[in-house]
């Protein structure tokens, strides 16, 4: 009665594997199933995206725009300097032309005037001849 109980539970399980109930993990058993072909989806790319930042508690300042047609690319950025000037950038990027950037500032830099820091000569500390 044994050896029929340990037959039926082996078939029991050889039927779940091979109706994919249960994984196969080192149990082989029969041939195998060769599965569906591969395919490869080729989606076309093509994407817009717009942002921007105005912290005005950091200081950070910028925008930038992209638009993707294939392998097309166009876009633009632009932040602000530390000095107050504005950097744009205007750049494409394709197969045949590579990629080109376009660099310009506008606005006149600002620059901070320095402040100027006095120091007081040191106050001579000492007993007269010995001079500390």
């Amino acid at each position: 009665m044994f050896k029929v109980c340990v037959l039926v539970a082996l078939s029991a399980l050889a039927a779940a594997a091979q109706a994919g109930i249960i994984g196969g993990h080192g149990l082989a058993l029969g041939g195998g199933y060769g599965g569906h072909g591969h395919v490869d989806y080729y989606a076309y790319p093509k994407y817009e995206f717009n942002y921007g930042v105005q912290d005005a508690h950091t200081g950070d300042h910028k925008s930038q725009h992209e638009v993707r047609d294939g392998d097309v690319v166009k876009g633009s950025y632009s932040l602000v300097e530390p000095d107050g000037t504005i950097r744009t950038v205007h750049y494409t990027a394709d197969d045949h032309n590579g990629f080109n950037a376009v660099v310009s500032k506008s606005r006149h830099a600002v620059h901070p005037t320095p402040i100027k820091t006095l120091v007081a000569a040191p106050i001579g500390l000492g007993h007269g001849i010995h001079g500390y």
